[in-house]
């Protein structure tokens, strides 16, 4: 022991190997702290007494940074993810401050499994029209033989009663008509108008029924043969035509109402005002019911169901819905019109080589075969194409806003196969 001035006598120092401040089963007291200039009275040491925690020693003359926690909301929730910032409804797939690529803190949108052809999170418009392409690409061999046989069955009655029906109407001059051959002609344009409609009816079901089968498979990264679609859909293709039907019939009764005064009183300015109004509540019904046959198929439910389910879904989204249907309805068109018009053009041009100049003006030039035959096989390679198009954007929509108002996707992730998906969801919050 050393009893120099300034060191206590009793009791180690901190150079001995003790820890300053931890209690030795002997002289473990801390009742004052010592000051720098007294000396320390006899009878053992007197340590401060505040001591830093064990372990968080700094050597002398070092200041410490002050430790300032984090808030509460900026730090890092344990199994932080996709889906797991809860939104206004528990599990939905929203984007969160955690979920982001650029890691937490950072508003972005996080990255999600994706086991087909889309993410399972909600969707823009450019992973809809991604995902309605990416599915006609990588599961050709089950949609474009459906759309293909589909079409050519189509087109070629078409063509028949385009020919047969049309062809032998009387032709006179423009100048002269008669009012039999006027009502020859318009007997004959009707019966092969609604021919043709009947015809597109039935194999735009059959087309539309086992595509979105096929695209449903295809969200969950699954293959889907022709056989499997077609027994699948099957069982609904009668309430689809039913659902079909009754949308035709209520969009034709409602302009009739509609227009229904003025032809009354003879009044061409009042069945104008009725025609505008019918117009934009046609377009309102039609996005209104648009999710009506997709949720009918996948559902298996009946025809009034799906009417509602589809207003359900689409209540509150109802431009996004109309954009994106418009766009895609403009894009097909394009891509029709691109592949139609010069084949036939090609066909109008043969038919005025054969029949001669004269018959451009009667319009006969129209029903040889060559415009008929090549018009057709333009239409047939456009309906392959586009119709797969239009199906899928309509089913990815129906699933996009699922995900948005249902959470969907934590349903779709564990039928693809995706052990405890969405499973460390975080539930909603409770305060403001």
């Amino acid at each position: 022991m050393n009893d120099s001035p300034g060191r206590a006598v009793p009791g180690p120092s901190p150079s001995d190997g003790e820890r300053p401040g931890a209690p030795d089963g002997q002289d473990g007291g801390t009742e004052g702290a010592q000051a720098p200039a007294q000396q320390p009275p006899a009878g053992g040491p007197k340590w401060s007494a505040e001591q830093p925690p064990p372990g968080e020693w700094s050597s002398p003359g070092t200041p410490q940074a002050p430790q300032t926690p984090q808030p509460p909301h900026q730090q890092p929730q344990p199994g932080a993810g996709w889906g797991s910032y809860a939104g206004p409804r528990p599990g939905q797939g929203q984007y969160g401050p955690y979920g982001s690529p650029g890691g937490p803190g950072q508003w972005g949108k996080p990255p999600a499994a994706k086991p087909g052809v889309i993410p399972l999170r909600p969707l823009d418009l450019g992973e809809i029209l991604d995902g309605a392409v990416a599915t006609m690409r990588s599961h050709w061999r089950s949609v474009l033989p459906i759309t293909l046989v589909v079409a050519t069955v189509v087109q070629v009655i078409s063509v028949l009663v385009q020919k047969y029906t049309l062809s032998d109407l009387p032709v006179t001059s423009p100048e002269e008509p008669s009012l039999s051959d006027v009502a020859d002609t318009l007997g004959g344009s009707m019966l092969a108008l609604v021919a043709n409609g009947f015809i597109q009816l039935i194999g735009t079901i059959v087309a539309t029924a086992m595509l979105t089968m096929i695209f449903s498979r295809a969200v969950l990264g699954h293959t889907s043969t022709i056989g499997a679609a077609w027994r699948e859909a099957r069982p609904q293709l009668l309430r689809l035509l039913g659902l079909t039907l009754l949308l035709g019939i209520g969009g034709v009764l409602l302009v009739g109402v509609l227009i229904a005064p003025g032809i009354a009183l003879g009044n061409i300015g009042v069945g104008l005002l009725g025609g505008c109004v019918a117009l934009p509540l046609l377009l309102w019904l039609g996005i209104k019911f648009s999710l009506a046959s997709p949720a009918l198929m996948l559902e298996k439910s009946s025809v009034s169901t799906s009417l509602r389910r589809s207003s359900r879904l689409v209540q509150g989204s109802w431009w996004r819905i109309f954009g994106i249907t418009a766009l895609t309805g403009i894009i097909t068109t394009i891509v029709a019109g691109i592949i139609v018009w010069p084949l036939t053009a090609i066909g109008v041009a043969i038919g005025l080589v054969d029949a001669g100049p004269t018959a451009l003006e009667t319009g006969a030039v129209m029903n040889g075969w060559a415009p008929l035959i090549l018009s057709a096989v333009g239409a047939v390679i456009a309906q392959t194409i586009t119709m797969p198009i239009q199906s899928g954007v309509t089913v990815l929509l129906y699933v996009d806003q699922r995900i948005r108002r249902e959470a969907l996707d934590l349903e779709l992730g564990r039928a693809a196969g995706l052990e405890n998906y969405g499973s460390d969801a975080a539930a909603p919050p409770t305060g403001g």
